[in-house]
């Protein structure tokens, strides 16, 4: 008896057409018969066809018998080409089928499966078994029991569902059996912080790969004895992969830190723009917790306006994870609602991946910043005016006495690319600068006790300060921009 029901058809189908083999398909599908999989590859690819096959006729017959439409049949050529059979809302988009069941059988043979890259098509085939069963025999080792380990590549978890559910077995009254490795490879247990015993599976499996066989059976008995009792499962734990928010924000307030500011322990303010975002990324998509990242930060006092500065959100472990663009839409609003001291904007999910596109490069981007700056000498329009004409100027950066205590020191060439001034009154100005990303804009104006060179205050030949700073763009094209 064929292991998929009517209820698995549109499933089977969507992950077919993506590219999936049978056997990652009776997965997905949750078919826990083992003997479903022990048939060879190309009999599970045949019944799949006609399984399908069989269930589209019958609603093709029932269609025409209402209608009489032209007949159409769901594609099987080209089975992993996933983009292009899918809509952008992953439904399946219907096309003309071949005919003959053996022409997109041999399509789906050349395909290597998405999910499994192979290991289920070709390594559970009888003749790996084979080459398996001749690699033991012609090794000549002598054994009554063995162990069957398989090393999987590593990015299958990524190419898996990331959501996991686990089970964790305890058996306490074993639990002492592991303890005399302790003492013979006492080299392969080292105490942890993390961990709340030395005897992990990792160390243990070590020890084991070290020890002799003589010392081995000199502590353990062969066969070992039968225990009392069965193990105990302790707990049943969900978890799901993390989800990636990401878009632009604005700051209007000058008494706001990017994230929470505390000092020894005490809050110096009641919030923060992450905590204004995260709250309610939290709340929807119902994650234990989150991690916040952004291209670059301002101070407290520092207003962010323009575009907006892109950001990041991992949501860790979410319950929630389909969101649709309406949805992103209305929760973006629901934060701006929630304070006045921050806009979003462009709120959509991304993937891990497309995160490193907002720090690529960081150094070579560029930012846009409007300081207003006072003199403590009487200006004209002529004094500050040659600042207009000054491009792509240099200057040498000591790491700024109020970072110092969380930036090592050293010394950090930068560029003024462009600055125009706007004469305010005698002692006032405002000055748009265009500079290279991570140059300390405070520092370059009033020159952090000469650590700064050169500075305003020496290029104006007076001392300057400055009392407001806004960052008017920040250059990082992404995340994409969401048409309102």
């Amino acid at each position: 008896m064929f292991a998929l029901t009517e209820k698995n058809r549109s499933i089977a189908q969507l992950l077919l057409n993506t590219g999936t083999c049978p056997r990652c398909v009776f997965r997905f599908c949750c078919v826990g018969l083992q003997a479903s999989y022990r048939h060879p590859y190309k009999d599970l690819l045949r019944e799949l066809h006609e399984f399908l096959e069989y269930n589209k006729e019958k609603e093709d017959k029932f269609c025409c018998e209402i209608a009489d439409p032209p007949r159409k049949r769901i594609r099987l050529e080209n089975m992993g080409e996933g983009a292009e059979d899918l809509s952008q809302n992953g439904a399946l988009q219907q096309a003309p089928v071949a005919d003959d069941v053996n022409v997109a059988m041999e399509n789906s043979t050349q395909k290597v499966c998405n999910v499994c890259l192979g290991i289920l098509q070709e390594f559970c085939e009888m003749d790996f078994v084979k080459k398996v069963c001749q690699k033991v025999n012609s090794a000549e080792y002598q054994f009554t029991s063995f162990v069957f380990s398989v090393s999987l590549p590593p990015q299958l978890s990524v190419r898996e569902s990331l959501f996991e559910v686990s089970v964790v077995f305890a058996h306490p009254e074993t639990d002492e059996d592991c303890h005399f490795l302790a003492t013979v490879c006492s080299d392969c247990f080292k105490p942890a912080k993390n961990k709340q015993s030395i005897f992990t599976r990792m160390a243990i499996i070590k020890a084991l790969d070290k020890i002799k066989e003589e010392d081995f059976h000199e502590h353990f008995p062969c066969p070992p004895s039968s225990p009392k009792n069965i193990c105990a499962a302790l707990e049943i734990q969900c978890t799901n992969g993390a989800i990636f928010v990401a878009g632009r924000y604005n700051k209007y307030s000058r008494n706001l830190p990017q994230t929470p500011w505390i000092i020894d322990g005490e809050r110096k303010m009641e919030s923060s723009v992450e905590e204004l975002i995260s709250e309610h990324l939290m709340t929807a998509f119902k994650a234990d917790s989150f991690n916040f990242s952004s291209s670059g930060r301002e101070d407290v006092d520092v207003r962010t306006l323009g575009s907006g500065r892109p950001f990041a959100i991992e949501l860790v472990n979410p319950h929630r994870i389909h969101f649709t663009a309406m949805e992103m839409k209305e929760l973006q609003q629901k934060i701006n609602n929630s304070s006045d001291k921050i806009k979003v904007r462009d709120l959509q999910l991304v993937t891990r991946e497309a995160i490193g596109h907002m720090k690529e490069g960081e150094e070579e981007k560029t930012k846009t910043y409007s300081a207003l700056i006072w003199t403590d000498k009487a200006i004209q329009k002529e004094d500050i005016a040659l600042l207009d004409d000054m491009k792509e100027l240099k200057i040498d950066q000591k790491t700024p006495l109020r970072v110092l205590h969380r930036r090592p020191l050293a010394v950090r060439s930068r560029v003024i690319h462009t600055m125009k001034s706007e004469y305010i009154d005698d002692h006032h100005f405002r000055l748009h600068l265009k500079t290279q990303a991570g140059t300390y804009i405070k520092e370059f104006v009033h020159g952090d006790f000469g650590r700064t060179k050169p500075n305003i205050g020496l290029l104006l030949k007076r001392t300057a300060d400055i009392l407001e700073l806004d960052v008017e763009s920040v250059d990082v094209d992404w995340p994409p921009t969401l048409n309102d």
